[in-house]
C-alpha cells in the first residue's frame, strides 16, 4: 500500500475520536470499512499504531510518534499555498460567539485566537451543558463552542453543526492529600464505594449516568453524592478539607492539600470537542480554532507531571 494524505487524516480522526466506531462515524464509513483501513496502515508500518481495549482504542508509543509527525505534514499541506505574510481567513462584522463547557483548555484557546486572530472581536460565554451548547448553535446564538462527550455516546446534533474531536482523556481522581490511598500508584473505583463524592450535575451529553454506570461495573452504589457545580479551585478545597473525593479531569493542576491519581484501569474517559455551525463565520476559521485548541492542551499536559507520569506508565 502507498502511503496517503487520506490515510494520515483517518489516523488522526481515530485517534481524537478515541474509537474505531466513532471514528467511522466522523468519517461516514462503516466502523469495518475504518477497522480493515487501520489493518492496512498498520501492516504499512510493520507494527501496530493503536491499542485495542474494551473502551475504544489508544495510540502505542509508536502510534503516538506517527500521528505527531502525521499533524505535522497535514498541517504543511494546509499552508501549502499560502503566503508567508498571509493570516488566517478572519470573519468579518460582528464578534465571533464562542461558548465553552467546563474545560481547562479554554484559557489557552482564547489566548491563542487573540493572537492569531486580533482583529476579530470575540466574546466569550461559560455553557455548561453540551446539550445546551448544541441549542444554541442550532438556533444561531452562538458560532463555536467547547463541549464534550463519552465512549459510546456521541454527542447527538443536526447537519447544521460540525464537530471535531479535540481529545480524548482519561478521567482522574482527586482526593485529600492525607487519604488513606494517598501511596498508590492508582487507585481503583471499588476501593472507594464508601466514599462521598462530589459529581457535577447532568451535561446532557451523558453524565453523570456514565460515572454510575462505571461504579455499577465496579460492584456498588455511591452512598453519598454531592452535586456540585463551582469553580475547580472551590471544589478543591472542599477536597481538601476532607469532605469528599471527586473524578477530574486529567490536567488539573492540584491546589495543596489535594492529590491527582489515575483510576485503575481507565474505566472513564471524556472527549473534548470543538463544535460550530457548517455555515457559520466560524466555519472561515475553523482550523484556527481546532489547532488553538490542541496547542492548548498540548501546554495543560506540559504543567501536569500526574498525568505525564501516567503516559508514560500505560504508553512506555
Amino acid at each position: 500500500m502507498e502511503l496517503e494524505l487520506r490515510h494520515l487524516r483517518t489516523l488522526c480522526v481515530i485517534a481524537e475520536a478515541g474509537s474505531l466506531g466513532r471514528a467511522a462515524a466522523v468519517l461516514g464509513h462503516s466502523q469495518p470499512a475504518v477497522s480493515t483501513q487501520l489493518g492496512r496502515i498498520e501492516r504499512h508500518f510493520g507494527e501496530d499504531l493503536f491499542l485495542r481495549t474494551p473502551t475504544g482504542v489508544k495510540p502505542t508509543a509508536y502510534g503516538a510518534q506517527v500521528l505527531a509527525r502525521s499533524r505535522e505534514v497535514l498541517a504543511a499541506v494546509e499552508r501549502i499555498g499560502r503566503r508567508e505574510d498571509e493570516a488566517p481567513a478572519a470573519p468579518s462584522g460582528r464578534a465571533l460567539r464562542l461558548a465553552a463547557t467546563n474545560t481547562p483548555v479554554l484559557p489557552g484557546l482564547v489566548r491563542r485566537l487573540r493572537g492569531q486572530l486580533p482583529e476579530v472581536p470575540l466574546t466569550v460565554s461559560s455553557v455548561y451543558a453540551s446539550s445546551a451548547i448544541v441549542d444554541l448553535l442550532e438556533h444561531e446564538e452562538i458560532d463555536a463552542a467547547l463541549a464534550v462527550d463519552y465512549p459510546g455516546q456521541e454527542l447527538p446534533h443536526s447537519a447544521a453543526v460540525e464537530h471535531r474531536g479535540i481529545i480524548t482523556e482519561p478521567v482522574f481522581l482527586a482526593l485529600p492529600a492525607g487519604h488513606r490511598l494517598r501511596h498508590r500508584a492508582e487507585v481503583s473505583l471499588a476501593e472507594l464505594a464508601d466514599e462521598a463524592w462530589f459529581l457535577t450535575p447532568d451535561d446532557g451529553a451523558g453524565w453523570p449516568g456514565f460515572f454510575h454506570a462505571a461504579c455499577a461495573a465496579a460492584g456498588f452504589t455511591p452512598a453519598v453524592v454531592h452535586e456540585f457545580l463551582g469553580d475547580q479551585v472551590q471544589l478543591q478545597r472542599m477536597i481538601a478539607e476532607g469532605l469528599g473525593v471527586s473524578v477530574v479531569q486529567a490536567t488539573i493542576q492540584p491546589i495543596p492539600g489535594v492529590i491527582v491519581k489515575p483510576l485503575t484501569g481507565t474505566p472513564l474517559w471524556t472527549r473534548y470537542l470543538l463544535v460550530w455551525r457548517r455555515d457559520g463565520r466560524a466555519g472561515e476559521v475553523a482550523e484556527t480554532l481546532y489547532r488553538s485548541a490542541v496547542e492548548s492542551y498540548r501546554e495543560l499536559i506540559s504543567r501536569a507531571p500526574h498525568f505525564q507520569t501516567w503516559m508514560a506508565r500505560t504508553y512506555g
